[in-house]
């Protein structure tokens, strides 16, 4: 029988069960994947935690993970026994077997591994997301990115960089500072010791930034908007140290705008989900950006996984290996 980690109830780390399941049976427009990496994310703790809330119980979470085709079900043509395929967003990932549907599924290509595959699609695609979908990022771009040593952030650091911007990264440590610039950050916050907002005012000389990527939440709201210029963009995608509060829209001062964006919005379609994977391919194959999976733990310790995450001990991709 295979193992999945499933949640009875939301809590803490401890309410993450490594249990015995039913060899799932792939239904239309699905595959039975059997999965090499899975990776390990934010929205993770927000579904054990509730704060995203599923529609039932028990379930498995995990929204991101790479293996292999080992059985196709009805209605399936652009799939075959043995691809390499990856996915993110797809819930039920913390798993040795899972079915998946076929049009959320992309093939790995050459030259990337399963590991790889699993520690980078969801949060490449969501730097490519933000970056060059929710604002065009470009040469004449300054940007503030908050947890800029963490998973997502380091492939920001990267594209950015490649993008000739300049990034303004946020962390919590003298080592986190250092790997945000080691991987390409312009200019570097410890928020242990600095105010990020007077930081930011002096490393623009009191313009503000274009944009600010905020996946912190609570703990940087509403200061975030301190960091923007006239008409500057505020994009929420996390929440970290707990939910946004409530706010009025007169705290958008300087005609600011404000976006919470979603990676399933922008990749609804086979085809933007294709687009969006296959830049994010094509960055790491080129080696414009190099994806470090810094943490590896067996499926069956995910608990393990989700405290290190929760406590920021981490930096770069977290994977789990059934």
């Amino acid at each position: 029988m295979p193992h999945s980690v499933r949640v009875h109830s939301i809590g803490g780390p401890e309410a993450l069960v490594y249990e015995e399941v039913a060899m799932p049976v792939p239904g239309p427009g699905e595959v039975l994947l059997r999965q090499h990496a899975i990776g390990v994310n934010f929205i993770d703790i927000y579904h054990r935690s509730g704060l995203y809330k599923l529609p039932e119980y028990p379930v498995t979470i995990g929204s991101e993970g790479a293996g292999e085709v080992i059985a196709l079900g009805p209605e399936v043509a652009r799939l075959k026994v043995g691809d390499r395929v990856a996915y993110a967003g797809a819930i039920g990932g913390y798993a040795e077997v899972r079915t998946v549907r076929a049009d959320r599924l992309v093939k790995i290509p050459d030259g990337i591994d399963y590991e790889t595959a699993a520690g980078m699609l969801l949060r490449g695609m969501t730097v490519r997301c933000l970056l060059r979908d929710v604002y065009r990022v470009d040469a004449s771009t300054t940007l503030l990115f908050h947890a800029a040593a963490g998973g997502v952030g380091l492939i920001a650091c990267q594209w950015a960089r490649s993008l000739g911007a300049t990034m303004i990264g946020t962390v919590g440590s003298d080592e986190k500072a250092e790997l945000a610039r080691e991987n390409g950050c312009t200019h570097v916050i410890n928020t242990a010791r600095e105010d990020f907002v007077e930081r930011v005012r002096e490393l623009t000389a009191g313009k503000g930034c274009d944009v600010v990527y905020d996946s912190i939440g609570k703990d940087t709201f509403p200061r975030s908007l301190d960091c923007l210029r006239p008409r500057g963009l505020w994009a929420s995608f996390g929440n970290a140290s707990g939910p946004v509060p409530p706010f009025e829209l007169t705290a958008l001062k300087g005609s600011l705008f404000a976006t919470r964006p979603s990676i399933l919005a922008y990749t609804a379609t086979t085809q933007d989900l294709e687009e969006n994977a296959a830049d994010v391919f094509e960055m790491v194959l080129s080696g414009k950006i190099r994806i470090s999976i810094n943490h590896r733990y067996p499926l069956a310790r995910a608990a393990d996984a989700h405290r290190d995450l929760e406590a920021r001990r981490t930096t770069g991709s977290v994977i789990l290996v059934p």
